[in-house]
This record gives C-alpha cells, structure tokens and sequence, in this order.
C-alpha cells in the first residue's frame, strides 16, 4: 500500500474507534458517529454516494449532506451529515405520535415520493443507479413464475427515480416533522411500481403505517401481489410481513 494511502487508512481507523468510544450509541451495523454532527458509513456500494449526491442536487428532500468519502482497501466509506432525531419507526410505535402528526408525515413523505417520480434518466426504461452504473438490491433471485407475475413483467413501465427501501426506519423525524431520509444505498432508476412494492418488503408488523401509505402515494396492486407470489418461493422478508399482516 503507498504511503499515502496507508496514511488514509490509518487516520480512518482512528477516527472510526474513537467514534465508538464517544458515541456508542448503534446507528447501524456499518455506521459510526464521529463528531456531534458527522458519521461515517461504511463500507458502501457506489450507488448509495451516487444517490445521495443526485437527490441533493434536483430535489429538496432532506438527505445527509455529504462532507466527503475515503477508499480504503478498495472499500468505499462516506463520511455525511449526522441528522439528530429518531426514526419514524420507533416514533410510530412507541405512540409519540398522534393519528394527526402520523397523516401529515405521511402526507409529507408522499410529496418527496413525488419529486422523485418527476425525475427523468436521460434513458428511457433504464434500470440503473443514479449515474447510470449498476444498481444494488436484495429483492432478487431464480425461480419459475406463476401467470401473475408474468403478466406484470411483460408490461412496459416508465422508469422513476427510486429510494428503494423507503420504511419507516429510514426516515428521521424531529419536531414531529421528516428532518432526513436516509440509507439511499439501493437508490436508482427502477421501473415505476418499485418505490410502493419495496416499500412493502420489510419485516415489522405497523398495520396503519402501510395503510397511511397506501391512501397518499400512486399504487401498484397487480404489481405488488406479483411480488407477494415472488417472495413465497423465494422466502424473502414480504412474505412473512404479509402473512403476519394478514394473521393480525
């Protein structure tokens, strides 16, 4: 390793321990706190930079300013803004919120949605991340597919610009108000109906969460049960936030 580089590594290291040590606080498996308003995340994939620095430019969402990045062993780190507040998820079911507060932050979440739809990729029906390089999601795999779903992969779709994992844990609230959406690493260009079927793919039972969604933002209903049938043979994390919404 060059010396310089070596240096990077080190001075990381360093910053990423002493992080630990101050602010032990879990934020998340690869997310270290570092300062009273900076983190580091990593390592990451290209396309969670890519999304963050996109989102910032053409829209007025709040995101994580990013401050700058590290390469280290041919690892990607981001070192962002940290955003103070909690997680809409642990707001939402730790009942701090009124049904009121609950509505106009959904509300106000579908307007970001929003904004995100309205961007166009300079190519059509691109499946892609921001820039335009490949993408990352775990909502893939190989099996034969039932008619439903055939039918619904054989339609065209536009292409819109996608967060791809927008749950409640990724969304910070503060003052009973979005202050940040974060984890943008799946972010990209994905056929129109992925922001609402990905949507649905975590694994925590929040009944009124799912159906304050799914009266504020653009639905996708054929397309979402071509994904439930997906996720039974595949045994994804949908199929089991289905059947316990359905069993409760």
């Amino acid at each position: 390793m060059p010396t310089f580089e070596r240096i990077i590594s080190l001075f990381l290291r360093a910053r990423l321990w002493l992080g630990k040590k101050r602010y032990p606080t879990f934020l998340g498996p690869s997310v270290v706190r570092v300062s009273k308003t900076r983190l580091i995340k990593g390592p990451c994939q290209s396309p969670e930079l890519e999304g963050l620095r996109y989102v910032a430019q053409h829209t007025s969402i709040p995101v994580p300013k990013v401050h700058r990045t590290y390469r280290v062993d041919g690892c990607l780190y981001i070192e962002m803004e940290y955003i103070p507040g909690n997680t809409l998820q642990a707001a939402w079911i730790g009942n701090t919120l009124s049904p009121e507060e609950k509505q106009a932050i959904v509300q106000e979440l579908a307007a970001y949605i929003d904004q995100l739809r309205a961007l166009e990729p300079s190519q059509k029906e691109v499946v892609a991340s921001a820039e335009l390089g490949p993408c990352l999601d775990y909502r893939v795999g190989f099996d034969s597919f039932g008619e439903g779903v055939t039918r619904c992969h054989t339609r065209q779709y536009r292409s819109c610009f996608s967060h791809a994992d927008l749950c409640a844990r990724n969304v910070i609230v503060r003052d009973r108000k979005i202050a940040a959406i974060v984890d943008w690493q799946f972010a990209g260009w994905y056929p129109e109906y992925w922001e609402y079927t990905k949507a649905h793919y975590g694994l925590l039972n929040m009944p009124d969460w799912y159906s304050e969604f799914k009266d504020v933002v653009t639905r996708y209903d054929d397309e979402l049960d071509a994904e439930h049938a997906l996720w039974e043979r595949l045994n994804q994390p949908g199929e089991a936030l289905r059947m316990a919404l359905e069993d409760g």
